[in-house]
């Protein structure tokens, strides 16, 4: 199993992909003995969710908040802005968290 996933931090909820993964693709996690299964087409860069993430759910990524889910998210999906509402520079939602 090839590894094209990084944990950024300890209590991430998300993973990281380090080349284009695609769907139905095994990946493995660096530093981690697991693998999971892309649901969608993931590009460089992008996210992928660990487990299974409610709608409303806070997504965590370098140990921080960076968003919540507008959406019920299943382990393996593509996290991006269709399924995220980032907190980053909202100042409505600062202290929220």
């Amino acid at each position: 199993m090839e590894q094209k996933g990084l944990l950024l931090g300890t209590n991430d909820n998300v993973i990281v992909v380090i080349e284009d993964v695609n769907t139905n693709e095994v990946c493995g996690i660096i530093k981690k003995d697991i693998e999971l299964t892309a649901k969608n087409n993931i590009p460089f860069g992008h996210k992928i969710a660990l487990c299974d993430l409610a709608k409303g759910e806070k997504v965590v990524k370098y140990n921080e908040i960076i968003g919540i889910a507008t959406k019920d998210i299943v382990k393996g999906e593509h996290v991006h802005t269709h399924n995220l509402s980032s907190i980053r520079g909202r100042g409505d939602l600062e202290g929220e968290m």
